[in-house]
């Protein structure tokens, strides 16, 4: 069974910085697009950026030039790096995997970690 464990979520002023880190469980083998997205309270889940494992990266418009995604491919780990935080980042942030395989040669798709949170106060 795939699991995705995010971490880093937090409460930041205003202009501060958040780092957030996504880990699958440790039969994962290989993932291909890895993904950070956010849910606002009554708003629906929006991309916030992507990665593939060639490290081509996709932003959102909206976070473009404050957050950079990363990974590491050799653990399957996502990283989101958010500078000059603003209220309207305040969000559950959820990491997704899109597709990959296990170590023991199963195919996996669409699979997201549980969330967290991040609350930027003005």
């Amino acid at each position: 069974q795939v699991q995705l464990v995010e971490s880093g979520g937090g409460l930041v002023q205003a202009g501060g910085s958040l780092r957030l880190s996504c880990a699958p469980s440790s039969n994962i083998f290989s993932i291909n697009v890895m993904g950070w997205y956010r849910q606002a309270p009554g708003n629906q889940r929006e991309l916030v950026a992507s990665i593939t494992s060639a490290g081509s990266t996709n932003y959102a418009d909206s976070v473009k030039g404050r957050f950079t995604i990363s990974r590491d491919n050799a653990k399957n780990t996502v990283y989101l790096q958010m500078n000059s935080l603003k209220p309207e980042d305040t969000a559950v942030y959820y990491c997704n995997a899109d597709a990959g395989w296990t170590h023991d040669g199963d195919y996996f798709h669409d699979y997201w970690g549980q969330g967290t949170q991040v609350t930027v106060s003005s």
